[in-house]
């Protein structure tokens, strides 16, 4: 599949910006299971920005601002080429040994009442690791329902589970305290998802990876309770959701701040085709 992502972040602010430092994790790197077709980002303003590496391998662009107007945009486009793996990830950077993601964060601890659900959920499949996270990711999507507005960026993983109501980031992370729970090290990864009824979106999508001995990273998506396919676009990777955020950063003066969001994830044939049978009515 090939998707096509086009993705703008504005900024508005009641006054001019005296500075502003911002971390984009926005493109991503190419692996066995996606090869980049086309990538850009850029702004409509001055800025400084420089593309580095962080701890976890990500590309991140760092923009930074002095005397910003009161309006600022960055816009992502591009096409990516990705491939069914089943899930597996391989070929992709690893800066850091598996065992590190075993550690918890503030968001990912893994609360007793964690470490209760995980051992519940995955009691069938008896000693094996791999089973045991599948029977994970169908528990939690089966036990903590889609709802938007309820959580937010700061709500841990036991406070989803208190709720059994979150969105992906909140499944995810409640995957990840789960896992880790279980002995396999599991981090945060945020993308895009192709969706059959829309192209438009609110919002990034987010899922997981668990390390599994002899087989490697595999993609766990429990607000789909499926694991990753070619509709699954990896950007970033993290401990958790602050460490792989798309936008994360400060900002000096400007009064309030109003953020919008317009994000466009498709597959590319099916705009194409779309496009010529507009072209040929």
């Amino acid at each position: 599949m090939r998707i096509r992502v086009a993705h703008t972040t504005r900024y508005l602010y009641d006054a001019p910006v005296r500075w502003m430092l911002q971390a984009l994790r926005m493109t991503p790197q190419p692996h066995e299971g996606q090869h980049l077709v086309a990538w850009r980002l850029e702004t409509d303003a001055d800025v400084r920005l420089r593309a580095e590496h962080d701890v976890f391998g990500n590309i991140v662009h760092m923009l930074q601002v002095e005397r910003a107007p009161h309006e600022l945009a960055v816009q992502v486009e591009g096409e990516v080429e990705t491939f069914d793996t089943a899930g597996v990830v391989r070929g992709a950077v690893e800066r850091l040994p598996p065992r590190l993601y075993l550690r918890e964060t503030g968001l990912t601890a893994a609360a007793p009442e964690i470490r209760a659900f995980a051992q519940d959920a995955t009691r069938e499949a008896g000693p094996d690791l791999l089973s045991r996270l599948h029977l994970l990711m169908i528990a939690i999507r089966r036990e903590v329902a889609f709802a938007p507005g309820v959580t937010d960026t700061k709500t841990t993983a036991a406070q989803a589970l208190a709720l059994r109501r979150g969105v992906c980031q909140d499944m995810a992370h409640l995957f990840i305290a789960a896992a880790r729970s279980l002995g396999a090290p599991a981090r945060y990864v945020s993308g895009h998802l192709v969706r059959t009824d829309t192209e438009a979106q609110q919002a990034a999508h987010a899922w997981a990876e668990a390390h599994i001995p002899d087989l490697g990273w595999v993609a766990f998506d429990p607000a789909n309770g499926v694991c990753a396919t070619e509709g699954h676009l990896r950007v970033a990777i993290g401990l958790d959701y602050a460490a792989s955020a798309p936008v994360r950063g400060a900002v000096y003066g400007g009064g309030t701040e109003r953020l919008s969001v317009s994000l466009r994830v498709a597959d590319a044939a099916k705009v194409r085709s779309q496009a010529q049978a507009q072209s040929q009515a």
